[in-house]
């Protein structure tokens, strides 16, 4: 099974996908793609059997969607973030545009895209543009159903007042590892919950793994 991970990151939402496929006597191969150069090769260390590339994820998207089984999209939030709002009385705030990436990529997805997909990204400041399924902190879209709960890692938790220490405790995974121009902190707080991770990509491959037996037993 092939495995599209955009905008890969630390890779977060890919944490225990490995423990599933094995579960389910599956083989997977994940190409995990991200912009941050420092980021990727930390990712590289966490998941050395991944292929690990350093580009726009926006642009992979589109030029290689054919060649895999399942996509998770997990775009940059800032713009949408509810962030926007609160912080738009201060001095300091800089008006910014949505970026329409994260639709452009739930459109393409919908329209072209034969295998299943998420794409993840905060609650906004704004109704959503196009519908989309809300667990805890977060919106997906995808074209399959997803349970109604994910994780139950968040509950009781303000991830927003953790430090850096007890969010590298939270995601198994130290932050103070990395050296590039993100800043560690917010790094940390948007760092997909693994167990909603695993939740996710357990419900798609017993999907897909239901959809080729049926395939098989027709021939």
């Amino acid at each position: 099974m092939k495995i599209l991970n955009l905008y890969a990151c630390l890779g977060g939402n890919r944490y225990k996908w490995d423990e599933v496929a094995k579960e389910a006597g599956i083989e997977i191969e994940v190409t995990a793609v991200e912009l941050d150069s420092e980021a990727a090769t930390l990712y590289q260390d966490r998941f050395p059997n991944d292929k690990v590339i350093v580009a726009d994820a926006h642009q992979y998207l589109l030029d290689h969607y054919k060649e895999f089984d399942f996509i998770w999209s997990s775009p940059p939030c800032p713009t949408h973030s509810r962030i926007n709002i609160s912080q738009y009385t201060r001095e300091s705030w800089k008006p910014r545009y949505p970026s329409m990436k994260l639709y452009e990529e739930i459109l393409f997805l919908q329209h072209y895209f034969k295998g299943k997909y998420v794409v993840e990204n905060v609650i906004p400041y704004y109704e959503p543009l196009i519908p989309a399924k809300k667990r805890d902190r977060h919106l997906y879209w995808s074209n399959f159903n997803l349970p109604n709960k994910l994780s139950d890692r968040c509950r009781g938790k303000n991830l927003t007042n953790m430090h850096i220490n007890d969010l590298s405790i939270y995601h198994n995974f130290d932050f103070n590892k990395y050296n590039g121009k993100q800043s560690k902190l917010k790094m940390a707080r948007n760092l997909v919950d693994y167990q909603a991770g695993k939740t996710i990509f357990e419900t798609a491959l017993g999907i897909i793994t239901k959809k080729d037996i049926n395939q098989q037993e027709l021939f």
